[in-house]
């Protein structure tokens, strides 16, 4: 069908057999000047159906009275071979049922003939085109919208006003679960859980009443599994309600991992700074309980108060040093090592923590790869998981720890954020246990939070885990369900190096006194006069500095050598590191020892230490510091 314009004539196809009726039908036309009409005449419906095959005709005047065809049926077929074009019917009947047969069955009017003016005649002609032209209008603007509606990423749905759906669109039968058909026989409220219908029944009412809302709902599939979903409903004009639906149960996924990682970053944070502070108060406890009970002879009842004071101290030592290593604080000195020779180095002291009742199996994979962490602290990270493993298995159970190489995938790293995709060594625990429930699970990594009863735990365990497999550059991940045990899965970077022996070599029995100069920068007003006396002690010549600008004035005005400088690492007006680094232009040949609380980016870089630097983690004992000290200075020159 072509499409004529305001300025364009009508193209009007007359099928009619009688001279004389086409004859009166071109006068009538004629007759007409507010209109151009071209008219083409054919007198059979054959010859009418294959020239509407062809493009150019805008209206179709059918004679129902025809050689080849009679009555409506003529209408039908010729409807059937031109289903687009408009059809206007002529008859010599004035039978109105067949009339009404004629418009029900499409077409656009009915004229009796011999009751026919020109400007009946073309205003009808004309509706008819226009009325068409409507008609493929509407069909195309319906085909365009549902074009949209299917391919749009929403799940859309339209429902009455009671919410009994009317409409979905693809992507809404993907999201519930159910065919269109389906959802057809359903309503708004049959896709909330049970518990939460009585709130939907309200929220159609409020769309109803045109009170549009965005909102997160959460939306029940046919296969029983909740989403959460942001629901964005109105109502439209006609009255009917339109809903589009979106998931975002993995956004919000993703949103409570960002949530934690950030509350265990800002935990981390506060941790390492009491850790720090801590720290040097108890050196100063060490220290000074140590000194004293050197005076006292043999037998005195005040060193068992000493010691005493000396087992709190460890305690609140240990405290510190796991809050460090949750917070990602703390020094470590990484290894290539094999996990199934650390595993297997530590199974007899494993299997004396677990007890009898509790059957351990070890999966240890011969491909497994080397990962490059601190021995001592992964040694730790095993014992944590497997006491915990135990705690879960009061009256005993199955303990199985295993290793394996293992491919951590753009998917897997997309569903398990922050993970980046690469080649790990996985060292799993598991336990047939008492399991832990979700909310459970959601806080097992934070400092302090324990289900122990009071008194069995300091809840700093598996955070302690946490903070060292970060640290290295791992990740841990827990899977587990009430009364199904409970696995916990360590990820650490594979690398491609041999495994270097877990033994570090004995060392002999030395002296630990000294004649050397040492220039002592620490800020702490306890614990310089503290490790001054400790120094003396042990036969050193300290010069005292309390922050690094003093340091080094000490350092120009002494004339002869400075064979070490032990300095704190953070210290106002400069760290240690710079205090080293500005040092070494006029005494190159000074050695430095670093002590600290907790690590600094100075020194370290992710935890570890930069290679040929010496460190002192805080607190320390007097004898410790007197060994560091010594190591230091017994070292061969690089």
């Amino acid at each position: 069908m072509t499409t004529a314009t305001a300025a364009s004539p009508i193209t009007v196809l007359l099928v009619e057999d009688n001279p004389g009726d086409a004859r009166l039908i071109l006068e009538l036309l004629g007759e007409v000047q507010t209109q151009a009409f071209d008219l083409e005449r054919v007198e059979r419906l054959d010859h009418a159906l294959t020239r509407l095959s062809r493009t150019g005709v805008d209206v179709v005047l059918l004679d129902l009275g025809l050689p080849d065809s009679q009555g409506l049926e003529t209408f039908m077929r010729a409807r059937r071979g031109a289903p687009d074009e408009p059809i206007v019917v002529i008859s010599g009947l004035d039978d109105e049922r067949l009339a009404l047969e004629a418009v029900r069955s499409g077409a656009q009017d009915y004229l009796v003939k011999g009751r026919i003016e020109g400007h009946l005649l073309a205003r009808v002609l004309r509706y008819a085109v226009e009325r068409k032209r409507g008609e493929e209008a509407l069909r195309a603007s319906e085909a365009h919208h549902r074009t949209i509606l299917e391919n749009i990423g929403d799940a859309v749905f339209i429902a009455d006003p009671q919410g009994r759906y009317l409409d979905v669109n693809p992507r809404a039968c993907e999201l519930t679960g159910y065919s269109r058909d389906e959802l057809l026989q359903l309503t708004v409220s049959d896709t909330y859980p049970a518990q939460d219908r009585d709130a939907a029944a309200l929220r159609i009412v409020d769309v109803a009443g045109g009170r549009a809302a965005v909102t997160e709902r959460p939306l029940l599939r046919k296969d029983g599994a909740i989403l959460v979903v942001e629901s964005n409903a109105r109502r439209l004009p006609d009255g009917r309600l339109l809903g589009a639906v979106r998931d975002i149960t993995e956004r919000k996924r993703l949103e409570e991992q960002l949530r934690q990682a950030q509350k265990m970053e800002a935990v981390g944070r506060l941790a390492g700074g009491v850790a720090h502070d801590f720290n040097n108060v108890l050196t100063a406890i060490f220290g000074y309980a140590d000194l004293l009970n050197e005076e006292l002879p043999e037998g005195h009842q005040a060193r068992q108060d000493l010691d005493e004071i000396r087992k709190a101290a460890q305690r609140a030592s240990s405290l510190t040093r796991q809050l460090l290593a949750f917070s990602r604080q703390q020094v470590l000195q990484p290894m290539v090592l094999s996990l199934n020779d650390l595993v297997e180095d530590i199974q007899n002291m494993l299997v004396r923590l677990i007890g009898e009742d509790v059957q351990l199996r070890l999966g240890l994979s011969p491909s497994a790869g080397n990962v490059r962490a601190d021995a001592g602290q992964i040694q730790q990270v095993l014992m944590n998981l497997v006491v915990n493993a135990r705690d879960a298995m009061p009256t005993g159970g199955k303990l199985l720890v295993e290793t394996a190489n293992t491919e951590l995938t753009e998917q897997y790293a997309e569903a398990h954020q922050p993970v980046a995709p690469g080649a790990y060594v996985m060292l799993a625990v598991s336990d047939t246990g008492s399991g832990m429930d979700a909310e459970t699970k959601a806080r097992i990594f934070e400092p302090f939070f324990t289900t122990k009863e009071k008194g069995r735990g300091t809840g700093l365990g598996l955070s302690t885990v946490y903070g060292i497999v970060k640290q290295s550059g791992g990740y841990v991940w827990v899977y587990s369900e009430p009364g199904r045990g409970t696995t916990f899965k360590i990820y650490l970077p594979r690398v491609d190096e041999p495994a270097e022996p877990l033994a570090p070599p004995q060392r002999e029995a030395r002296t630990l006194t000294g004649t050397e100069i040492i220039l002592l920068a620490e800020d702490d007003e306890m614990l310089r006069p503290l490790s001054k006396g400790l120094l003396e002690r042990l036969g050193y010549r300290v010069l005292e500095a309390e922050n690094a600008i003093r340091a080094l004035a000490l350092a120009d005005a002494h004339a002869g050598p400075i064979h070490l400088l032990v300095a704190d690492v953070v210290m106002p007006g400069g760290s240690g590191r710079e205090l080293a680094r500005r040092l070494a232009h006029s005494r190159p040949d000074t050695r430095v020892l670093y002590v600290s609380g907790y690590t600094d980016d100075a020194i370290v870089h992710h935890g570890m230490l930069e290679p040929g630097l010496n460190f002192l983690q805080k607190p320390f004992t007097p004898a410790a510091l007197a060994r560091k000290v010594r190591d230091v200075l017994d070292a061969p020159l690089t």
